[in-house]
């Protein structure tokens, strides 16, 4: 009997003593003297790049140039390969080389499914380029975006080498409105020879 009152005695002693670290254990713990603050989340603020305003698609036409290649996407998907990459790392050198140009990304479509979920598709494809452009230093205020779904095919036949033909994002270009706008109002050369007089003057 007195050995169990004291085995019951130890156990209570033990558990207070847990439950008093427990509850009592401080914000900083000192090993061997030294002070180790607690560890902290630290999180970087990140700004999505499609969050940026686009550049307006009113004022002119766009049009391709040869230096900007077109970029394709594996079947119901806007992921960029790295073959995409590395073709968009060019258009990007081209664009930066010339920043007086507005930029539209176009998004395509194959012929498969319905013209809402198409344009749909489309557009996440011309943001993932927009995007990436952003990311190698593109200001997104000279980037537009379209989708023309399945509108614009570039072949129509029911195969599959056909259908990837059709799943693509175009860059296409032109002179910004703000470029255009001072070129017009910059007077023209005239000649300052005053007329000859006219005879019995």
């Amino acid at each position: 009997m007195k050995k169990t009152f004291v085995q019951f005695v130890s156990v209570g002693i033990v558990t207070v003593g847990v439950l008093a670290f427990i509850s009592c254990s401080p914000k900083h713990i000192k090993v061997s003297g030294v002070q180790t603050p607690p560890a902290v989340a630290v999180s970087t603020p990140t700004v999505a790049a499609s969050s940026m305003t686009e550049a307006s698609l009113r004022g002119g036409e766009f049009e391709e140039v040869p230096q900007l290649v077109s970029v394709y996407f594996n079947y119901d998907s806007a992921k960029l390969s790295a073959e995409t990459r590395s073709i968009l790392k060019k258009n990007a050198h081209y664009l930066k080389n010339h920043p007086d140009l507005d930029i539209m990304v176009t998004g395509n479509c194959d012929q498969r499914g319905t013209v809402e979920y198409n344009l749909a598709l489309g557009q996440r494809r011309a943001k993932s380029v927009r995007s990436y452009y952003m990311l190698l230093g593109i200001s997104g205020h000279r980037i537009a975006t379209i989708s023309y779904g399945k509108e614009k095919l570039v072949c129509s036949e029911m195969t599959e080498s056909c259908w990837s033909k059709n799943r693509h994002a175009d860059t296409e270009v032109r002179e910004k409105i703000a470029a255009k706008s001072a070129a017009s109002m910059t007077p023209a050369s005239s000649s300052t020879t005053a007329p000859a007089p006219s005879a019995g003057q």
